[in-house]
């Protein structure tokens, strides 16, 4: 539909994480804001993760679960857009429940959890369940991958209440966009570099990656890995860094503003996606956009041109990463999904269908 379609009676409350930091599912609730508003749709967005700060330009940081319930019962939004990734627990539980009871609203799950179904917790998804019980209360639900469409038909919910809808935008360039003083000059002082982007948690394998990089040095010994994320296990991580006689190659930057997140996939050599439980990883879909090729554990999911290793599989990750170096850069400018905003429109044209008409 175009931007001067009439929407003033819908108004659309987004829940979940918001940026920064800029990780998928926040770039996810982000794209959609600034899509909706951008056609004068009235989108509030109420953040659900502990990164707070002062509420402003209808973004909101509740301190709890009441505070969030609060917020919902005084703004009366038509359509309750839950985001949610990670495992399913007890709380998300609640909180999908509180959605989907206020009256006078329609809610709208989408799961963003791309590892979920292969996981002990998914592989038991059955529709006499709690999870699916709750799960069919959404009018609609937004499945991120096919997988993920699988998962909810296993819960017990029809197809007529599934969509696929992958969130996936191109970003922006960042032709002119400076890495800033300290990651300008690690670039700078090494090549090749191998980037990171994400958790620091237990899944991404990521002491493997500073494995390997002393590996790497013996045949490129100006070579460096930069690491970018924030996370439970930054403190042993940095342990285990500063334990190598090669730790001042390894940068630990946390959290990047996105554009200088993108610069850096831009510049680098090779993105690594190590993991022990992944979904679909919005970095590897960015490095494939700006053409900068992607070394990954396998996870059955990875979008075409992804090179592919097993987890926990050092011996073939030190040969994939040299191979990829020897090949050097292909061509930038990948095909990863749509080049223009039909995911988006997609997400709105189910909210005109739910604010239509229909029953739950």
């Amino acid at each position: 539909m175009s931007a001067g379609t009439n929407y003033r009676h819908m108004r659309v409350a987004l829940l979940g994480p918001y940026p920064p930091p800029y990780g998928g599912v926040q770039v996810n609730v982000l794209s959609i804001r600034e899509f909706l508003r951008a056609r004068g749709i009235p989108c509030i967005v109420i953040n659900l993760t502990r990164h707070r700060r002062l509420d402003a330009d209808g973004v909101y940081y509740p301190r709890s679960a009441a505070g969030v319930l609060r917020l919902l019962a005084r703004l009366r939004p038509e359509i309750i857009h839950l985001h949610i990734g990670g495992m399913v627990t007890p709380r998300l539980l609640t909180l999908c429940l509180c959605c989907c009871s206020l009256p006078g609203s329609r809610a709208v799950l989408t799961f963003h959890s791309g590892g979920y179904p292969s996981s002990p917790e998914g592989r038991r998804a059955r529709r006499l369940s709690v999870r699916g019980a709750v799960f069919r209360w959404f009018d609609r639900v937004i499945a991120v991958n096919p997988e993920i469409a699988q998962l909810m038909a296993r819960y017990g919910l029809p197809s007529s209440k599934v969509r696929l809808i992958p969130p996936w935008s191109p970003p922006p360039d960042v032709a002119d966009t400076r890495l800033g003083p300290g990651l300008e000059g690690f670039f700078a002082g090494h090549s090749p570099v191998l980037l990171t982007v994400g958790l620091l948690e237990p899944e991404y394998d990521l002491a493997l990656q500073v494995e390997v990089l002393g590996e790497i040095r013996k045949r490129h010994p100006d070579a460096g890995l930069v690491i970018a994320g924030s996370g439970s296990l930054e403190a042993e991580l940095r342990r285990v860094i500063l334990s190598r006689p090669y730790a001042e190659h390894v940068l630990l930057c946390g959290d990047l503003p996105r554009p200088a997140v993108l610069a850096a996939i831009v510049r680098c050599d090779a993105v690594l996606r190590t993991s022990l439980y992944d979904g679909d990883s919005l970095a590897v879909r960015e490095a494939l956009h700006f053409g900068t090729p992607v070394i990954a554990s396998d996870n059955g999911m990875r979008p075409p041109g992804v090179i592919l290793v097993p987890a926990r599989a050092e011996r073939e990750l030190l040969a994939a990463i040299e191979a990829c170096l020897r090949e050097g850069r292909p061509h930038s400018g990948g095909t990863t999904g749509p080049r223009d905003e039909d995911n988006l429109q997609a997400v709105l044209e189910l909210y005109r269908e739910l604010t239509g008409g229909g029953s739950r």
